[in-house]
C-alpha cells in the first residue's frame, strides 16, 4: 500500500535543493542584545524584542510575583472559571494606555485576528485586504469563509478606491437576511517584512466615503509606533478606526493579543468570539508581565526613543556599505539580496561570524525576494551595532553582493 502522506515527505528534499527549507537553531538564553545559540555567543539581530522587555526584571519580577499569587494558568475558559482579576486588570490598562472605549486580552495575535474577522463577517459580506497583509490576516478571512474578497496593490490608495467602489456596488444588494453586507477594509499597521507603514489616514477616509469599516493589525506598530501606543495613535485617529488588533509577541516580549475597539464592539467579542469562548485565557505571567510593561512605557518613551535611535544607525551603516535596505519606515531593517540560497549562504556566514540573523524567503516572501531581515532593539549598543555591520560588511563581499 502506498503511504498517501509519502507527498509532503518528499517535498522536504525538493525545499532543501531549492534553498526553502527552514531549519531552527536553539536558543540557550535569555533573550538579549547577544544569544547563546547552539552552544555559540552571538549578536541578536533578529529577534522582534524591539524593547528588550523579553529579558526586562521588572516584567519577569512582576510575573513571578503573580505566579504566586494566582498560580501558573488560568484553569479554565474565561466565560467558566478563568476570568482571572489580572485579565481584567489588564485589558483596563490597556484601554487607558491606546486610549481606546474598551480593550479585549487574547492568547495571541494570530488569534485576535481571526476573532476580529471571524466574529462579525459573515459569507455575504465583503472583505478588502492588502496584498501583503499577514498569514493570520489572510487564514482569518479564510476561516470566516467570505465569498466576496477583494485585494488591493499594497498601499496603493487609488487601487483600494477601485476596490471600494466594486465593493460599494456589490454592497446595494441585500443578504439571505435581509440585511446589507458589510464592507471591512483590512491592513497591516506595518509590514512585517518590508518595515513599512500602512496609509491609514487615507484608509480612514477612503471607508467613510464608501461606508466600510476599518480593521488594523498591529503588531509591530505596538510598543514601536506612537511613544509605544502603535500607530492609531501615532496618526492621531483614535475613536476613527474600527478595529486595533495588536500582539504582545513582540515589543513587548511575551504571548497574547489584543482587540479594542469601541466598548460596545468589544463586548460583543466576548459574547460571540468562538476562539475566545473555546480558549483556555491568557497565562498568568504573560499577563502579568503585560500590565508591567505598560506601566513602564506610560511612564517613559526612553527605550522607544531608543530603538528608534538603534535603527537610524543601522540603517545609515548599511547604506554606508552598499545594502539595499528597501522601503522601511520603521525599525524592522531588511537587507534586500533576492536569490533564496544566497540568502540561506549569507545568514549562514554571518553565523560563523558572530551574528545570529536568520534568511526570510520564500514562502514568506515572493520569490525572488528573499532577505535577511535585521532587527534592531533598544538593548543594543553602538558598540553592538558596529560589530554587525562589520560582519555584513566580510560576508557581503566575500559573497559578491558588495563590491570589494
Amino acid at each position: 500500500m502506498i503511504d498517501p502522506l509519502k507527498p509532503y515527505y518528499e517535498t522536504i528534499a525538493e525545499m532543501k535543493a531549492k534553498g526553502l527549507y527552514t531549519t531552527h537553531r536553539v536558543v540557550e538564553s535569555p533573550q538579549g542584545s547577544w544569544l547563546k545559540v547552539d552552544g555559540k555567543r552571538v549578536l541578536n539581530f533578529c529577534s522582534n524584542n524591539y524593547l528588550g522587555f523579553a529579558s526586562d526584571k521588572r516584567l519577569i519580577d512582576a510575573a513571578i510575583r503573580a505566579v504566586r499569587d494566582f498560580g501558573i494558568g488560568p484553569g479554565a475558559v474565561r466565560p467558566l472559571s478563568g476570568n482571572l482579576k489580572l485579565h481584567v486588570a489588564a485589558e483596563e490598562a490597556l484601554a487607558r494606555f491606546k486610549h481606546a472605549e474598551a480593550a479585549f486580552l487574547l492568547s495571541g495575535g494570530f488569534i485576535a485576528n481571526i476573532v476580529a474577522i471571524q466574529t462579525i463577517m459573515g459569507k455575504e459580506d465583503i472583505v478588502i485586504s492588502d496584498e501583503l497583509n499577514h498569514a493570520s490576516i489572510i487564514d482569518a478571512i479564510k476561516i470566516a469563509q467570505v465569498k466576496n474578497k477583494f485585494i488591493y496593490k499594497h498601499s496603493d490608495m487609488k487601487d483600494l478606491e477601485r476596490v471600494l467602489q466594486e465593493a460599494a456596488k456589490l454592497a446595494k444588494g441585500k443578504k439571505a437576511d435581509g440585511t446589507h453586507p458589510i464592507i471591512m477594509i483590512t491592513t497591516d499597521g506595518v509590514f512585517s517584512m518590508d518595515g513599512d507603514i500602512a496609509k491609514l489616514p487615507a484608509i480612514v477616509r477612503l471607508a467613510k466615503k464608501y461606508g466600510a469599516i476599518t480593521m488594523v493589525d498591529d503588531a509591530h506598530g505596538e510598543g514601536v509606533l506612537g511613544g509605544g501606543r502603535g500607530i492609531v495613535h501615532h496618526f492621531n485617529l483614535h475613536g476613527k478606526v474600527d478595529i486595533e488588533v495588536g500582539t504582545f509577541s513582540k515589543a513587548f516580549g511575551v504571548l497574547g493579543g489584543v482587540i479594542a475597539g469601541k466598548k460596545e464592539l468589544i463586548e460583543y467579542y466576548k459574547q460571540k468570539g468562538r476562539p475566545f469562548l473555546f480558549s483556555t485565557g491568557l497565562t498568568v505571567a504573560d499577563t502579568a508581565a503585560i500590565i508591567e510593561a505598560v506601566k513602564v512605557l506610560t511612564k517613559s518613551a526612553s527605550l522607544v526613543n531608543k530603538l528608534w535611535d538603534n535603527a537610524e544607525y543601522l540603517k545609515k551603516g548599511f547604506k554606508r556599505l552598499g545594502f539595499d535596505t528597501g522601503v522601511s519606515e520603521t525599525p524592522i531593517t531588511p537587507v534586500m539580496l533576492g536569490d533564496e540560497n544566497l540568502a540561506k549562504n549569507f545568514s549562514a556566514k554571518l553565523f560563523e561570524n558572530g551574528v545570529f540573523a536568520t534568511p526570510i524567503k520564500y514562502p514568506m516572501v515572493a520569490l525572488g525576494k528573499a532577505r535577511i531581515r535585521v532587527m534592531p532593539s533598544a538593548s543594543h549598543s553602538k558598540k553592538d551595532l558596529d560589530f554587525g555591520l562589520a560582519a555584513f560588511s566580510r560576508v557581503g563581499r566575500e559573497l559578491k553582493v558588495l563590491k570589494i
